[in-house]
């Protein structure tokens, strides 16, 4: 692999995070839908599908990949959608592998606090809507923190992404492939920096996010 240039790390690390955020932010909306409403629902069964949420929060990464790989490969059933060795198909698998993370988070917790909170909106008076916004509102940390988890799972992959994007230079490398490729190549100085770079990348990042949900949390207490 020939040495990134300055302009090519750049668009590495602006698919790398266009990549891993915008996979978060919509397993997290369905993590967090599909994690109360299983806590909410009472219905034969329930506890397999606990059982498989849990389970595919384990799945191999390269796993999802090749699944999703066979779904829109030219010859599978969604090909004619040309998504493949693309950022959507890259988000997608990434959807695939952090919802059920989230998910499972967000149940765990619900399971755990939802009759507590549930109970207390009903002594005052609050309604079936109201108790379900409080519960939101009263499980914000650990929605955070499943969301900061996911973040991590994106931003670090490399197995999924590489099976479905196929680490196509200028279009869908990001960093974690692009050091994969260079420590094959035995670049390990540059395998290095890229990997200190990614770090660095997600603790701003994390911080960031952890500064507005406090700024946030201080504003509603002052309110």
């Amino acid at each position: 692999m020939v040495q990134p240039t300055y302009s090519e790390v750049l668009g590495i690390i602006g698919t790398t995070l266009t990549m891993a955020l915008l996979s978060t932010a919509i397993s997290s909306v369905l993590g967090t839908i599909f994690g109360l409403a299983l806590e909410r629902a009472r219905f034969p069964g329930k506890a397999l599908i606990v059982r498989i949420n849990r389970t595919l929060m384990g799945v191999p990464p390269v796993v999802i990949g090749l699944l999703v790989y066979m779904v829109f490969m030219r010859r599978g059933p969604f090909g004619f959608l040309d998504l493949l060795f693309t950022i959507r198909a890259m988000v997608i698998a990434q959807v695939l592998i952090i919802t059920p993370i989230i998910c499972g988070m967000v149940y765990s917790a619900a399971d755990r606090s939802a009759g507590r909170i549930r109970g207390f909106g009903r002594t005052m008076g609050a309604s079936r809507l109201q108790s379900q916004i409080l519960l939101i509102r009263e499980l914000g940390n650990e929605i955070y923190f499943a969301a900061v988890t996911g973040f991590g799972r994106a931003i670090s992959e490399v197995g999924a992404v590489m099976v479905v994007g196929g680490n196509i230079r200028y279009k869908t490398r990001i960093m974690t492939t692009a050091i994969t490729v260079l420590r094959n190549t035995g670049d390990y100085s540059q395998a290095v920096l890229l990997g200190g770079v990614l770090l660095i990348i997600a603790f701003l990042i994390q911080a960031s996010a952890d500064f507005i949900r406090r700024k946030g949390a201080r504003a509603d207490e002052n309110y």
